[in-house]
């Protein structure tokens, strides 16, 4: 009988140049293939769902798996961090925080947490770090937020963000349009 073999994934990572950022809590690191398992977990969550607009609930199977290979690879226009806890002995992903990169030297924030950690103060430690950071040397920063979840608001405008105006975007995990507030932050 011949020995079988385990199958052998073979990922093209383009994160490897990706900053790691560090604050008194949290590390925010590039994702990696260990961290689906709580990608799943939190993402799955429907309070995380609904309070984003790209994430479906429930997350049909591969969803968590295609995105980390995605953001792996480098491709499309953003960058995800982790937000990872251990060194506060919390979970080694508590969360992600993104930048997507858009024209005129401008990107667009985004983030959730896990609800276990909500209120704790980790989001607004993330955001603000990572626009202290300025990764990508943004001249602006934009961030969107449901105006059913004023919590979050608080995280940008903790980070310096200027409330612009509101909007609709369509929440997927809702299967509708919501109403949104705008911020914006001035970087240089």
């Amino acid at each position: 009988m011949t020995p079988q073999r385990s199958p052998v994934r073979i990922d093209r990572i383009a994160t490897q140049d990706q900053p790691v950022i560090s604050t008194a809590r949290l590390s925010l690191r590039p994702l990696r293939r260990a961290d689906m398992g709580l990608i799943e977990l939190y993402a799955g969550d429907e309070r995380v769902a609904r309070n984003t607009s790209s994430i479906p609930h429930p997350l049909p199977p591969g969803a968590v798996d295609a995105f980390v290979t995605r953001i792996m690879a480098g491709e499309g226009d953003d960058t995800v961090w982790a937000m990872d806890a251990t060194e506060a002995g919390m979970d080694e992903l508590v969360g992600v925080v993104s930048l997507r990169a858009m024209d005129r030297d401008q990107a667009e924030i985004g983030y959730w947490v896990a609800p276990g950690v909500w209120n704790t103060g980790l989001a607004s430690e993330a955001v603000g770090a990572l626009m202290a950071a300025n990764p990508d040397r943004s001249a602006q920063v934009f961030g969107t937020i449901m105006q059913d979840n004023p919590a979050s608001a608080r995280v940008l405008t903790n980070a310096g963000f200027d409330y612009i105006g509101d909007a609709e975007t369509f929440c997927v995990a809702r299967g509708a349009v919501v109403p949104t507030w705008t911020y914006i932050r001035q970087m240089a």
